[in-house]
């Protein structure tokens, strides 16, 4: 079974101060656009403003109707059972949470931005 990248696209893109806050679907869809072609099965967990950017060949993204953190974590808890889970973030509350269901950790700066 391939392994699970998670990405918090919120996180992700707000941590460097690029502009993206003028567009934040168009960051959202870059990032996207960044991760394909990885040997995991990526998910890119979008949320507000970013929230109707769309799945493409190799990442599927997911909308959080809510708090984008709370649907990391569902995805985490609903997809990541016997495999290696990974989620990208920087929040220290969201990666406590993730390390107690068995996933690892990484920065923002771990995934290409363009």
């Amino acid at each position: 079974m391939k392994p699970l990248l998670v990405v918090d696209a919120a996180n992700v893109v707000g941590s460097v101060p690029d502009g993206w806050w003028r567009d934040r679907a168009g960051a959202a869809e870059r990032l996207r656009d960044a991760l394909r072609g990885r040997d995991e099965e990526v998910v890119l967990v979008v949320e507000g403003k970013a929230r109707n950017v769309s799945s493409v060949e190799d990442v599927r993204v997911v909308a959080a109707t809510g708090d984008g953190d709370d649907k990391i974590v569902e995805v985490v808890r609903d997809e990541g059972a016997g495999r290696v889970v990974t989620v990208v973030t920087a929040d220290r509350a969201l990666r406590q949470r993730v390390m107690a269901l068995g996933a690892e950790v990484a920065g923002p700066t771990s995934v290409p931005r363009r």
